[in-house]
């Protein structure tokens, strides 16, 4: 899904909850400047998505339009599509790659990360008759399966057989979190991504 579909599910949504909702509202839940956000409102407004109404003089309000209501539909169709189709792709490449491990008797299996990517992957190591020994993220804190989640500084490459990078993000974010493994010691054969 690319940014700007992203952006205008977003926006769409949150006027579909709220109408009273302000731009400086919208600039933190996007994380981008407010008049950044007063630019995509309009660019909105011009395509017939959204009517803007002056309630005072310093006041908008935002009200999503028929066809702002069928492209918000249309938004959240793709947006779901291709999470079904992240989630398809995760889950055969993981398969993939945890059939060897099963066969040559590997059985210390540990994540990189929490969320959903790390619910996929777990789904798929017990598929493959393997058990999570580890979950760790860039902080620990709170439990993932019954799992503490532990922080990267106690990693011990020596703990597991191989660690999933559980992420479903850029090529580039995956390869910088497996840097951040080979730099903490971690052999690069015994890294697994989600991606193929």
């Amino acid at each position: 899904m690319r940014d700007d579909t992203a952006r205008d599910l977003t926006i769409l949504s949150a006027i579909a909850q709220n109408d009273r909702l302000t731009q400086r509202y919208l600039a933190r839940e996007l994380g981008m400047a407010v008049s950044l956000v007063h630019l995509y409102l309009r660019r909105l407004a011009v395509k017939g998505f959204i009517r803007i109404v002056n309630v005072r003089p310093n006041r908008l309000r935002y009200l999503l339009t028929p066809k702002g209501l069928a492209e918000k539909s249309r938004l959240s169709y793709l947006y779901m599509c291709r999470t079904f189709e992240r989630y398809r792709e995760a889950r055969a490449s993981l398969r993939e790659a945890l059939r060897p491990l099963a066969e040559d008797g590997h059985t210390r299996i540990a994540f990189y990360g929490t969320g959903e990517a790390a619910e996929v992957a777990y789904l798929c190591l017990k598929e493959s008759g393997l058990n999570l020994s580890t979950v760790f993220d860039a902080e620990n804190g709170d439990r993932f399966l019954d799992l503490p989640i532990r922080s990267l500084n106690e990693l011990i490459p020596q703990d597991f057989d191989r660690i999933v990078v559980t992420s479903f993000g850029s090529q580039e974010a995956t390869q910088a979190r497996i840097e951040e493994l080979v730099g903490r010691g971690v052999s690069r054969d015994q890294i697994i991504t989600l991606q193929r």
